[in-house]
């Protein structure tokens, strides 16, 4: 399914300076699908149509990225996640199973922290992680990240172009399944829609949110309420086997699946192994 395709399947829920942009569709339990840094929903086109068979699939835009929108300034994470529950609150949703990938993993993590306090607005029923920066003492971000992160990030951000962005793929997929040109190309212009160059700063604060926050956001993995699961492409270099080895540390009961010829974007450079962990989990659990 090409990007055009992916728009025109979804509409987009507008509350005062806010505007979620999300693809609805299947029957059966809600499942909240929650995309990477720094690319949109569109991501989970590969594995869609299977889930959709199972679950009703929600899959929104995280706000600065995709084409919805917020202001973002700082908490990033906790932005995220207010956007999450007011967009589920609005489709009535009362409880749901979790799909996340990349910083999804994180906002994720807020949503479940909520409810530990309860003051969450969803029940969460399993959560299941893919590639993210769960764990900082696990997490090797690239070079540009680090430098976007930093001061001269809104600097950076002005200069950064396709063939950056084209690099940066290419180092962090596979080897054996690398970023096809239409995803490449069709990425880069929604994320220039989007003002991207502004927004990626902005947005990967959150790197050191996750310092922060870490007991918060920890705590919900270190001692489950739901049933948990990370799917793991381990040839990725900022989140691969390391935070899969990690996360197994810390949830020897829960299921962890290495995807030997997959990196950081799991869910479309290997969608069948994807897929089939994913079922595996629900099945089991």
């Amino acid at each position: 399914m090409n990007l055009e395709s992916w728009y025109a399947k979804g509409t987009t829920f507008v509350s005062g300076d806010r505007s979620i942009f999300y693809v609805r569709e299947g029957t059966g339990i809600p499942l909240l699908c929650v995309h990477g840094f720094p690319t949109s929903s569109w991501d989970f086109a590969p594995i869609f149509p299977e889930l959709t068979a199972k679950f009703d699939c929600i899959v929104p835009d995280l706000v600065g990225l995709g084409i919805s929108k917020a202001p973002l300034k700082k908490d990033i994470i906790m932005a995220q996640a207010d956007a999450m529950e007011l967009l589920l609150e609005e489709l009535e949703i009362k409880e749901a199973h979790i799909f996340a990938h990349d910083i999804g993993d994180t906002v994720v993590q807020e949503l479940l922290a909520r409810n530990r306090e309860h003051k969450g607005t969803v029940t969460w029923l399993s959560a299941v992680f893919m590639n993210g920066g769960m764990f900082p003492e696990a997490n090797t971000p690239r070079p540009i990240q680090k430098l976007l992160a930093s001061f001269i990030g809104p600097l950076l951000g002005r200069l950064l172009s396709f063939n950056s962005f084209h690099k940066t793929m290419h180092d962090i997929f596979s080897k054996e399944h690398p970023p096809t040109k239409e995803f490449l190309e069709s990425s880069w212009n929604l994320l220039e829609l989007n003002e991207g160059r502004k927004m990626i700063p902005i947005i990967l604060s959150y790197l050191a949110e996750r310092k922060t926050y870490c007991k918060r956001w920890r705590a919900p993995i270190e001692k489950p309420d739901i049933p948990m699961a990370m799917i793991n492409g381990i040839q990725d270099p900022i989140s691969g086997h390391a935070t899969a080895l990690f996360f197994q540390k810390l949830q020897p009961k829960s299921h962890t699946f290495f995807l030997e010829n997959a990196g950081h974007y799991p869910h479309i450079e290997t969608p069948k192994s994807v897929l089939d962990a994913f079922f595996k989990f629900h099945k089991i659990t």
